[in-house]
């Protein structure tokens, strides 16, 4: 059985330096937490607290004297807020890409804009980019496919999108909004590395027998990739380690893909790959 890894697959950037940053906080004997995982995958979560950082929900959770990381999906204005409030050391490990769309979503509003985020309603960073949104005194909807635009919205609009979504989606509600006569003030702020990976995770899907994907199951970048892969692939496999893995997947098949979020650290798809090649 030959195994084939994507052109591209596994941790990006933003994740990568995440993850420095929150190892280079602490010291053995410190403590340090994130307002929420670090990033979106439970083996390296669970690996940071085993390291000193715990993932908490709220900034009251934070242990006196300990370091608070702000995870690589941001947070809104009012938690940066309580943590100065208290005093306390501030890692920000906001992912640079999220950080332009923070930026954008607020712009958009100071501009007087209705803002339509595209994206997951309750997603962390779809969270910060409302929010975002809204201390710059703007109306702010989240919209997942062009059946979620509002009834009543009309121009001036602007357009933010969560860094891991398709371009497709994004196409799909300007066209709506088009249909409406409104022409939004469009701010494409999907990851480069993010269509990247859906990019080569679509044409590998196409060339073989059999896909895995590799992440968290709470990861939407995840997710996504999967549910592309599935679209072209009808054995596409979704794991988050090898030990999920069933040799009768892949019974009959010459050729099995691997690809991976961008929340998957490279010694996660090593392992997967290492087990589909011995068998």
């Amino acid at each position: 059985m030959n195994v084939i890894r994507a052109e591209f697959a596994g941790a990006c950037y933003g994740v990568q330096r995440a993850l420095d940053l929150a190892l280079a906080s602490v010291s053995e004997g410190d403590r340090a937490y994130t307002l929420g995982p670090l990033i979106h995958n439970p083996q390296v979560v669970s690996d940071l607290a085993r390291r000193g950082i715990s993932a908490v929900g709220e900034v009251s959770e934070v242990g006196y004297g300990g370091t608070v990381i702000i995870r690589s999906h941001g947070v809104t204005p009012a938690v940066k807020r309580s943590v100065v409030e208290r005093d306390l050391p501030l890692v920000d490990a906001t992912c640079p890409h999220v950080m332009r769309a923070q930026k954008a979503a607020a712009a958009l509003a100071a501009q007087g804009r209705h803002v339509v985020v595209v994206g997951e309603a309750g997603h962390p960073e779809v969270e910060g980019l409302v929010a975002y949104a809204h201390e710059a005194g703007g109306a702010v909807s989240v919209v997942a496919d062009p059946a979620d635009l509002p009834v009543g919205i009309a121009d001036p609009v602007g357009i933010v999108v969560q860094t891991t979504q398709t371009r497709s989606a994004l196409d799909a509600i300007v066209a709506a909004l088009a249909e409406r006569g409104i022409e939004p003030l469009v701010k494409n702020t999907i990851c480069f590395a993010t269509s990247q990976r859906q990019e080569a995770a679509a044409a590998l899907a196409d060339s073989v027998d059999a896909i895995v994907v590799i992440g968290g199951r709470n990861s939407s970048n995840t997710t996504r990739l999967a549910d592309i892969c599935a679209a072209a692939c009808a054995r596409t496999h979704h794991v988050e380690a090898p030990a999920e893995l069933d040799p009768t997947w892949f019974e009959g098949c010459t050729t099995v893909g691997v690809t991976a979020g961008a929340s998957t650290p490279e010694d996660q798809i090593e392992a997967v790959v290492a087990q589909l090649e011995a068998w």
